[in-house]
């Protein structure tokens, strides 16, 4: 997740971008209208951001457009990431779900989220089991140094070290506090991308507020979406050389 303000993509209209911006509370309807947009993804292309937003809780869906990454961007990626013949995803700091969730259903990934707000952890979860994709989509709380990291062919970033703040969050951290937390986030970001094995996929939306490591090879970019969204893979040792 990341914060910022982006500049609008234009997105295919579906039939379901043209359904009021409602979201059906009766478990049954709220399922039965996942089905649908499931199947008009399949059938359609790319929905609005809006669209799929109203199956997050009120006070996520307000924050969707800051923090969540959008539908366009879920959508390269499971292009450029089934292209490449990754199985694996690993979202770092995956926040409300959506993107693990919308990948899910562009590709054929399996996709594990890393987010360290339990709160977050839960809803994510929820809302793989709405879409039928908990098959695929797992959540794991914690925070990346902290716990292991998932293993995958690839990792997902989308500046996911910010300073973020939800009204559920307890004791405000102070600026010093954040920024040494900043640093410390980003240095085990890097760490995990030079512990990586040679053949590992790195995909950044709007960066991680670090360096990409010695041996990494910037093969993909979609400069057309709302920020750059770069491919990168990790060479062999005889190709670094």
């Amino acid at each position: 997740m990341a914060a910022g303000s982006h500049r609008r993509h234009s997105v295919r209209e579906s039939p379901n971008n043209r359904r009021p911006d409602t979201t059906p509370y009766n478990p049954r309807t709220l399922r039965r209208a996942a089905r649908q947009f499931a199947h008009d993804v399949h059938r359609d292309g790319c929905p609005t951001d809006r669209a799929f937003d109203r199956f997050l809780p009120e006070s996520l869906r307000q924050l969707s457009s800051q923090y969540w990454s959008p539908l366009v961007v879920a959508r390269r990626a499971a292009e450029w990431f089934d292209a490449a013949g990754v199985q694996r995803v690993v979202d770092i700091g995956s926040g409300a779900g959506k993107f693990c969730v919308a990948g899910a259903l562009f590709g054929r990934c399996s996709f594990t989220g890393l987010e360290e707000r339990p709160f977050l952890v839960k809803s994510a979860r929820r809302l793989a089991r709405l879409f039928d994709v908990n098959d695929r989509v797992r959540f794991v709380l914690g925070s990346l140094g902290d716990v292991p990291a998932p293993s995958g062919d690839a990792y997902y970033f989308y500046n996911p070290f910010g300073d973020y703040s939800f009204e559920t969050d307890a004791v405000p951290r102070n600026r010093t506090a954040q920024e040494e937390r900043y640093r410390r986030d980003v240095a085990a970001a890097e760490d995990l991308l030079r512990g990586a094995p040679s053949g590992t996929w790195v995909l950044t939306f709007n960066g991680f507020g670090g360096r990409m490591p010695e041996g990494y090879e910037l093969l993909r970019v979609d400069s057309e979406l709302p920020s750059a969204l770069r491919l990168w893979r990790r060479r062999s040792h005889s190709q670094a050389t």
